[in-house]
């Protein structure tokens, strides 16, 4: 039985998965170092919170309870839950090194989960003290509202570890889709021509961003791809391309965009710095 979930990262991803957590009745850990990072996710959990409340989703009661059910951590030796995510830098060996740190602090039980949008689940076990409970927990940003989380089994994920996380996400109230461990699972393989193939056409002066957006948006996507970019940080948006350009061999057609490398390298990377393909300093 899963009581406690501790989120390692407090940055966009990590603190909507706390505060998912939290709203679904888990005891929820939300660990960070850096206590500026910490300070933000409260104000971003409080907020959302609000927002839920002034549309009537919740109560005032149910507010203040869902916030009271997270801790603010910054000492690994806080990390002890039943479950613990992993939302930090997308690099294998940061993620390897954060499980083998928390695995000498909990039970051998305990499911380390990994958040990664494009790493190798089977690459990052294989580093792991007990890999066969390590396992793909990957969220859609933003956590708190997106349904679908998709449960990867990498080549050494046991069935029990992998069923543990699916059923979670169920109490979670999401909608978990089982996949095995290839690049880019199944929805970055998918999508990442949505934000490619837009960055071609704003290279090549087909259209501007505005009217890209614009126009994928009357088509039914609730988001256009360059506020999408934005949203979820230029950084981490090459990034995953980047992974998957490398894990398919350099295809093509996962090439990563000029357009954004240029962004990243400026520092353009979206709503976190004000600035990416739009201004949000105003």
């Amino acid at each position: 039985m899963i009581h406690t979930i501790c989120v390692i990262g407090a940055g966009t991803m990590g603190s909507g998965i706390a505060q998912t957590a939290a709203q679904t009745g888990f005891y929820t850990l939300l660990f960070d170092i850096n206590t500026e990072v910490l300070e933000k996710a409260k104000t971003s959990i409080q907020k959302s919170l609000q927002y839920m409340l002034d549309k009537g989703k919740i109560s005032a009661e149910e507010k203040d309870s869902i916030f009271q059910r997270i801790k603010f951590v910054t000492d690994t030796n806080d990390c002890i839950a039943d479950v613990i995510i992993e939302a930090i830098v997308e690099k294998v060996d940061a993620k390897v090194a954060i499980f083998n740190q928390l695995a000498e602090l909990n039970h051998s039980e305990v499911i380390f989960a990994s958040n990664t949008s494009s790493l190798s689940i089977s690459e990052i076990q294989a580093k792991v003290v007990q890999p066969q409970r390590v396992v793909g927990m990957h969220f859609f940003n933003p956590a708190q509202v997106m349904k679908l989380v998709e449960v990867v089994k990498g080549s050494q994920t046991s069935d029990a570890a992998a069923q543990t996380i699916y059923d979670l996400c169920l109490q979670m109230k999401k909608m978990p889709v089982m996949c095995k461990d290839a690049p880019g699972f199944i929805v970055n393989r998918v999508a990442r021509h949505y934000y490619l193939e837009a960055m071609k056409l704003l290279e090549a002066g087909v259209a501007g961003v505005e009217d890209i957006d614009e126009l994928l948006e009357a088509s039914g996507f609730k988001m256009g791809p360059f506020k999408l970019m934005d949203l979820i940080g230029n950084d981490v948006n090459l990034a995953v391309s980047q992974s998957l350009y490398d894990a398919c061999s350099r295809a093509e057609r996962f090439k990563p965009s000029p357009v954004q490398m240029d962004k990243v390298a400026k520092g353009e990377l979206g709503k976190k710095t004000k600035k990416g393909f739009y201004d949000y300093s105003g």
